[in-house]
């Protein structure tokens, strides 16, 4: 079911965001930080029934608010899960506790643990939290990057372990979120171990059928009104007009900021002018009368392409990133719209799959495509949100009739689109659903 809404004001406290968002696509791995020994100042009942689960560490860290406990956790994952043998790697958790009684909400981080976008839930729930860190990103990484391990049915394995393990601690019901590919994560965990949760909220996860979505393609020329459509084209055509004068003054930027690129800085600059559009849309608060016209300067032209688009998502340090590398074998992905600016481009050829490692990987449509057959016959109790103006919207899960499955579409709203931004009385029956699969 498609709901359409009146969107209300994007909050700032999201847009100041957005440049750690995009960051978020390419962050791999990190070095582990040792967990030291508990004290006795941290031997609460909770912390002696952690300690005694098997292939756990536990650290003692401060609560946020509404919390009681809280944990960080390493819990030792096999490489494989159907061959002990491959080896392991410790996988991160923060735990955030209310009452070993509470619903449990599992956050399926599709990328490290960074700023908790979808804190909203537990809250709503009166509920414990954990949020797991995906496999190979932060510091749940194995010594050696073994690409082979770093598929989606081994990272559903990962939280169907932790709810094993979690679930001699907590007797209340479970429920499954994330976020953007940490919503996609939820709905691959919800299909391949549906008995583990009782309901699944995922937040702006797309469903693609292809590594390049051709359904994005479609949504742009859509989105918004013609006149500000015309404008997003106008502008990338300046810039691109520009490269004498822009050019310069964005190689000077990356340089101050040390970013390299091997691909070139003329091919780096086109990539972020490509990208404007999806960034433009899926990011901000889509102010088309911001965007420069043809009287704007050279700085100015490089200054909104830098608050709209990551310079450092192209650059050497970027490269070869595990999200990418998901995106180009099971996930699917997005491609560039380059009909109304090839004139202007150096080159013929701009596929995000650069940035992957093992650059020779075969995408695979098929899992997404049983993905959306059991999210269509069997997804019972699952909520999807998205922001209608977001480009990963285009390929939205489809609930059938089969199922009791909703999805709830904000008018204008963008990649931050959550219950909380939704008007009241759309939040309260969004709410009231989801208690009543808990019941």
């Amino acid at each position: 079911m498609r709901v359409q809404v009146h969107r209300p004001s994007i909050p700032a406290r999201w847009l100041v965001l957005i440049l750690a968002a995009v960051s978020l696509a390419s962050l791999t791995c990190a070095h582990r930080q040792t967990v030291p020994a508990g004290t006795a100042a941290d031997a609460t009942p909770l912390a002696s029934r952690l300690e005694a689960l098997p292939g756990v560490e536990v650290q003692a860290i401060e609560p946020d608010s509404g919390y009681v406990e809280a944990w960080e956790v390493f819990v030792e994952q096999s490489l494989d899960h159907a061959d002990p043998g491959a080896g392991t790697f410790a996988q991160r958790i923060v735990l955030q506790h209310r009452g070993e009684d509470r619903p449990v909400v599992v956050i399926t981080e599709g990328y490290s643990i960074g700023h908790n976008y979808i804190a909203e839930l537990a809250g709503i729930l009166d509920a414990s939290e954990l949020r797991v860190e995906h496999r190979y990103f932060g510091e749940s990484c194995p010594d050696s990057l073994d690409w082979r391990y770093l598929t989606i049915e081994q990272s559903a394995d990962d939280y169907h372990r932790i709810a094993e393990l979690f679930g001699e601690v907590y007797s209340g019901k479970w429920v499954s979120t994330g976020w953007s590919k940490g919503g996609q994560t939820a709905m691959v965990y919800r299909s391949r171990y549906p008995g583990d949760v009782a309901a699944t909220v995922a937040y702006d996860a797309p469903l693609n059928f292809a590594l390049e979505e051709p359904r994005i393609d479609a949504f742009f020329e859509v989105v918004g009104d013609s006149a500000c459509r015309a404008r997003l084209v106008g502008f990338q055509r300046m810039a691109l007009e520009r490269k004498d004068t822009v050019l310069p003054l964005f190689e000077w930027y990356a340089k101050g900021k040390g970013y390299e690129y091997s691909i070139g800085a003329e091919k780096a600059f086109e990539y972020v002018v490509l990208e404007y559009p999806f960034s433009f849309w899926q990011y901000t608060d889509a102010d088309c009368g911001a965007i420069p016209d043809t009287h704007a300067t050279a700085d100015e032209v490089l200054d909104h392409l830098r608050e709209v688009v990551s310079f450092w998502s192209y650059s050497d340090e970027a490269m070869n990133s595990a999200s990418m590398y998901q995106f180009c074998t099971q996930l699917g992905y997005y491609g560039y719209v380059t009909e109304n600016v090839s004139d202007l481009l150096s080159d013929t050829d701009y596929p995000n799959c650069a940035y992957a490692p093992c650059v020779d990987a075969v995408y695979d449509p098929e899992p997404m495509r049983d993905l959306d057959l059991w999210l269509k016959t069997s997804g019972d109790n699952i909520i999807y949100i998205y922001g209608a103006d977001d480009p990963w919207s285009a390929p939205y899960v489809d609930t059938s009739s089969q199922n009791n499955a909703r999805t709830f579409f904000l008018d204008g709203g963008n990649h931050f689109t959550f219950i909380e931004t939704f008007l009241p009385a759309k939040r309260d029956e969004i709410n009231e659903l989801l208690q009543s699969w808990l019941e």
